[in-house]
């Protein structure tokens, strides 16, 4: 069996120091640098879409450094370079970059703003693409360089650009129409909704820059990143007239040209000067100062502060325009599910439950042989998968990790570290991408018997686990606020995790959504139809990690007496929670109820479409505590 979305080849981290890309790259980055007088340059890893998933030939950060996590930033310096990462990245960085030419930042310590202010030499001009950040990282870095006595500038190419030689094409994937008997409304009617945002506001235009909002606007899905089904591009939304999609007509089959005609012009839109036809951002400049044109008068242009690249500033103001920047509404619409997608992400869950549950039947039978590996985990997961013949992508590259391995939350099997599952634990994050939804699901797995501090940990996570399913909660309630509800049988004991509790997810989309998410930076009110993961953990470093992770569907709850509005959430993920973990003395009645409540469920949903084989070990896995 092999794995048909996820690559286990990462050739950085299996060489050597001195074979590892940076030497010959830095240098020559750092000669274009000092024939543009610049005395350094920032590379994020970012492309002009802030992305989570970037193309080939968005890739700066990893070509240069050889780092391929998914954030991080490297500051570029005429002596000397960092590559600055979060705290899931500190021990990969180092395994990955070579130490002898930039040294390993960790985030907690020191911000990418705080290195460039100890270093920069004074007076110094540091060099950054507009393209690849937003305002207020910006506003951030002026005042870093500002400390530092220097000048900020930004270039009008990016120097990198010009030193990487064989850079990927940019995509150029086919568009394809999202039906709406998933998407459940239709374009017409988000646009008027979205325009009544806009009118509110005050604003005469605005400037879709966040390909996921673009997608769930027009009903419409592409392949231009991995695991994502987005299309890269721009729209321009005004407050009275017909919109503007940017991507290029070509990439679009009659029927979803048609369908998208019918509320949107397709563009690039005319020609330049030299009678070559428009490219994106050229095409948005051009339908800025057309819309400026019409309308006699002063016209407000807004630029959403997570996704809009700072260099659209520019771009609205020289259309003599004025910019507003502030979250583009879309994001907040896109959140809340209507029954349709609701119903989608049910029937999602449920095959993608099934697919998973034979899974976790064949790691009980086959991980006792001791021949299993992480990779062959991962690969026999996409497997069955696979086997529910509407499987489009998996939603992010699956975590496989046993034992240590599992301890790193965000743990990637190579095949230079790819690990035995021997006794001990095992802790699979994974998901799916279907047209009807997106999955993400965690299961930790005992891998022989497990040991007392094991089924200590295991059952705290559980016990924060099922508090955040049962929770109810009055309207306008944050993720902030429930946050604590998964930590708190953790904390009884000193001890905590580090990531946040529960993020968004989309339909048939990004499986990281926000704004909504349960987490200590979680301060988005919660509302009915979201949809978002309940994944508290527990890892003790270099020995197991444990993490236990179900979607949520927040619904409204009717409570006799109650004074106000009240959510509560649905479970829609269904798979055996490993039972053999679990200290039933550590649980109330009332968790011990729930688990065996949802074990119910899940046997009863699945049962019937799973072998005789898998069946019965169903009928165990989930028997009553």
């Amino acid at each position: 069996m092999t794995s048909r979305y996820q690559s286990f080849d990462d050739p950085a981290a299996a060489a050597p120091p001195g074979a590892r890309p940076g030497a010959e790259r830095l240098a020559a980055l750092r000669r274009v640098l000092a024939q543009h007088g610049l005395s350094g340059f920032i590379v994020p890893r970012a492309d002009e879409h802030q992305g989570e998933y970037v193309p080939a030939g968005e890739e700066r950060l990893a070509w240069l450094t050889g780092f391929s996590g998914s954030a991080g930033t490297a500051v570029v310096l005429e002596n000397e370079a960092a590559v600055v990462v979060d705290g899931r990245y500190v021990i990969q960085v180092r395994e990955q970059i070579d130490t002898t030419l930039f040294a390993p930042v960790a985030l907690a310590q020191t911000t990418p703003e705080q290195w460039i202010a100890s270093h920069l030499p004074e007076g110094g001009a540091l060099g950054y693409d507009p393209w690849l950040h937003t305002d207020g990282q910006v506003r951030r870095m002026e005042k870093a360089v500002a400390e530092a006595r220097g000048t900020l500038v930004a270039v009008a190419e990016n120097p990198l650009d010009a030193v990487w030689s064989n850079r990927p094409p940019q995509p150029r994937a086919p568009v394809r129409l999202h039906p709406l008997s998933v998407a459940g409304e239709t374009a017409a009617s988000k646009l008027a909704r979205l325009r009544e945002r806009l009118a509110q506001a005050k604003i005469d235009g605005l400037i879709v820059s966040d390909p996921h909002n673009i997608a769930w606007l027009f009903n419409i899905r592409g392949s231009d990143v991995p695991h994502t089904p987005i299309a890269l591009g721009y729209a321009l939304v005004p407050a009275t007239e017909r919109p503007t999609l940017f991507l290029a007509p070509d990439r679009f089959d009659e029927i979803t040209a048609s369908a998208v005609s019918q509320v949107a012009d397709l563009a690039p839109a005319g020609t330049a000067p030299e009678g070559r036809p428009l490219g994106a951002r050229e095409a948005l400049a051009h339908a800025i100062a057309g819309l400026v044109a019409r309308a006699g008068k002063a016209v407000c242009i807004q630029i959403d502060s997570a996704t809009g690249a700072f260099a659209l500033q520019h771009t609205v103001a020289n259309a003599e325009a004025r910019f507003h920047i502030a979250d583009d509404p879309l994001t907040a619409l896109k959140a809340v599910k209507n029954r349709r997608e609701i119903e989608g992400a049910r029937a999602a869950q449920r095959r993608d439950g099934t697919a998973v549950t034979r899974f976790l039947a064949w790691v009980a039978r086959e991980a006792p042989s001791g021949k299993l590996t992480e990779i062959d985990v991962v690969e026999a997961l996409e497997g069955f998968r696979r086997d529910t013949g509407l499987l489009v992508d998996i939603s992010f590259p699956t975590i496989a990790g046993a034992n240590e391995n599992a301890a790193l939350p965000h743990y990637r099997v190579t095949r230079a570290g790819n690990r035995p599952v021997t006794p001990g634990i095992l802790l699979v994050d994974s998901g799916g991408q279907y047209v009807d939804g997106t999955t993400d699901i965690t299961r930790t797995v005992a891998i022989g018997t497990p040991s007392p501090e094991l089924r200590d940990r295991f059952t705290r996570v559980l016990k924060g686990h099922i508090a955040v399913a049962t929770a109810v909660f009055p309207k306008g309630t944050s993720g902030t606020q429930i946050d604590p509800f998964a930590r708190r049988p953790l904390w009884e004991a000193g001890l905590d995790f580090d990531h946040g509790t529960g993020h968004g997810v989309g339909s048939f989309l990004s499986v990281h959504e926000g704004p909504q998410r349960i987490s200590r930076l979680g301060g988005v009110a919660l509302e009915a139809g979201m949809i978002l993961s309940n994944e508290p953990g527990y890892y003790r470093e270099g020995h197991y990690g444990i993490r236990i992770e179900n979607l949520l569907v927040v619904e409204d709850r009717q409570v006799p007496g109650a004074d106000r509005p009240v959510l509560g959430f649905e479970t829609i993920t269904l798979a055996p929670i490993d039972r053999s973990l679990v200290a039933v003395s550590l649980l109330s009645d009332g968790e011990r109820a729930w688990l065996n409540a949802y074990h119910d469920r899940v046997r009863n949903t699945l049962a019937a479409h799973v072998d005789d084989e898998t069946r019965a070990w169903l009928a165990s896995a989930t028997a009553p505590l």
